[in-house]
Protein backbone atom coordinates (compact mmCIF):
# COMPACT_ATOMS: atom_id res chain seq x y z
CA UNK A 1 0.00 0.00 0.00
CA UNK A 2 1.45 3.57 -0.33
CA UNK A 3 2.73 5.38 1.94
CA UNK A 4 0.47 8.26 2.90
CA UNK A 5 2.99 11.03 2.19
CA UNK A 6 3.78 9.26 -1.31
CA UNK A 7 0.50 9.14 -3.42
CA UNK A 8 0.32 9.60 -6.85
CA UNK A 9 -1.43 13.02 -8.56
CA UNK A 10 -3.91 10.70 -9.75
CA UNK A 11 -4.59 8.44 -6.67
CA UNK A 12 -5.00 12.13 -5.21
CA UNK A 13 -7.25 12.97 -7.93
CA UNK A 14 -9.22 10.10 -7.31
CA UNK A 15 -9.66 10.48 -3.90
CA UNK A 16 -10.62 13.53 -4.53
CA UNK A 17 -13.25 13.21 -6.33
CA UNK A 18 -14.89 9.74 -4.75
CA UNK A 19 -14.46 11.89 -1.25
CA UNK A 20 -16.90 14.97 -3.00
CA UNK A 21 -19.18 12.37 -4.61
CA UNK A 22 -19.54 11.07 -1.32
CA UNK A 23 -20.12 14.11 0.19
CA UNK A 24 -22.78 15.42 -2.05
CA UNK A 25 -24.55 11.73 -1.72
CA UNK A 26 -24.56 11.74 1.91
CA UNK A 27 -26.09 15.85 2.08
CA UNK A 28 -29.03 14.65 -0.12
CA UNK A 29 -29.51 10.87 1.03
CA UNK A 30 -28.88 11.39 4.85
CA UNK A 31 -29.63 14.79 5.74
CA UNK A 32 -31.15 13.74 9.44
CA UNK A 33 -27.68 11.65 10.38
CA UNK A 34 -25.45 13.14 13.00
CA UNK A 35 -22.26 13.60 10.79
CA UNK A 36 -18.76 14.18 12.00
CA UNK A 37 -15.65 15.08 10.57
CA UNK A 38 -13.86 12.46 8.27
CA UNK A 39 -9.94 12.97 7.74
CA UNK A 40 -8.43 11.51 4.63
CA UNK A 41 -5.12 10.99 3.44
CA UNK A 42 -1.95 13.04 3.02
CA UNK A 43 -3.22 16.91 2.06
CA UNK A 44 -6.39 16.03 0.94
CA UNK A 45 -9.45 18.00 2.10
CA UNK A 46 -11.94 16.62 5.49
CA UNK A 47 -14.97 15.70 4.75
CA UNK A 48 -17.79 15.52 7.15
CA UNK A 49 -20.17 12.57 6.67
CA UNK A 50 -22.55 10.41 8.14
CA UNK A 51 -21.00 6.69 9.77
CA UNK A 52 -22.77 4.87 6.67
CA UNK A 53 -20.86 6.88 4.04
CA UNK A 54 -18.17 7.36 6.59
CA UNK A 55 -17.16 3.48 6.44
CA UNK A 56 -17.90 3.84 2.28
CA UNK A 57 -15.45 6.30 1.80
CA UNK A 58 -12.57 4.43 3.93
CA UNK A 59 -13.69 1.28 2.15
CA UNK A 60 -13.24 3.43 -1.42
CA UNK A 61 -9.85 5.02 -0.05
CA UNK A 62 -8.30 1.49 0.80
CA UNK A 63 -9.40 -0.31 -2.66
CA UNK A 64 -7.86 2.98 -4.32
CA UNK A 65 -4.76 2.51 -2.78
CA UNK A 66 -4.28 -0.81 -3.30
CA UNK A 67 -5.32 -0.74 -7.35
CA UNK A 68 -2.76 -3.32 -8.73
CA UNK A 69 -3.48 -1.12 -12.56
CA UNK A 70 -1.81 1.94 -11.16
CA UNK A 71 0.59 2.47 -13.99
CA UNK A 72 -1.98 1.77 -16.23
CA UNK A 73 -5.11 3.28 -14.21
CA UNK A 74 -7.93 3.38 -16.41
CA UNK A 75 -11.30 4.76 -14.70
CA UNK A 76 -13.14 2.39 -12.45
CA UNK A 77 -15.83 2.29 -15.21
CA UNK A 78 -13.84 0.99 -17.34
CA UNK A 79 -11.18 -1.56 -15.46
CA UNK A 80 -10.94 -4.94 -16.50
CA UNK A 81 -10.10 -5.92 -12.97
CA UNK A 82 -13.19 -4.45 -10.60
CA UNK A 83 -11.62 -3.42 -6.85
CA UNK A 84 -15.23 -3.29 -5.09
CA UNK A 85 -17.38 -6.47 -3.78
CA UNK A 86 -20.61 -6.26 -5.47
CA UNK A 87 -22.45 -4.85 -2.84
CA UNK A 88 -20.30 -1.87 -2.61
CA UNK A 89 -19.66 -1.88 -6.71
CA UNK A 90 -23.71 -1.41 -6.82
CA UNK A 91 -23.01 1.52 -3.73
CA UNK A 92 -20.58 3.27 -5.81
CA UNK A 93 -23.25 3.41 -8.64
CA UNK A 94 -25.67 4.55 -6.88
CA UNK A 95 -23.19 7.49 -5.23
CA UNK A 96 -21.73 8.65 -8.70
CA UNK A 97 -25.30 8.59 -10.82
CA UNK A 98 -26.83 10.61 -8.00
CA UNK A 99 -23.99 13.05 -7.19
CA UNK A 100 -23.18 13.35 -10.70
CA UNK A 101 -26.19 14.48 -11.52
CA UNK A 102 -26.50 16.95 -8.89
CA UNK A 103 -22.96 18.74 -8.96
CA UNK A 104 -23.60 19.28 -12.84
CA UNK A 105 -27.29 20.77 -11.69
CA UNK A 106 -24.82 23.48 -9.69
CA UNK A 107 -22.61 24.21 -12.59
CA UNK A 108 -19.92 21.84 -11.83
CA UNK A 109 -19.29 20.69 -15.65
CA UNK A 110 -15.75 19.65 -15.00
CA UNK A 111 -17.04 16.71 -13.75
CA UNK A 112 -19.34 15.49 -16.76
CA UNK A 113 -16.28 13.49 -18.00
CA UNK A 114 -16.32 11.37 -14.85
CA UNK A 115 -20.02 10.89 -15.32
CA UNK A 116 -20.00 9.84 -18.92
CA UNK A 117 -16.66 8.24 -19.24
Amino acid sequence: MANMNTLTRNQKSDIRLIGKFVEVYCTGKHRGAERTPVAQPAELDQRTLCPECASFLAYAVTRRLKCPLEAEKPTCKHCRTHCYTKPQLAKVKEIMAYSGRKLMLRGRLDYIWHYFF
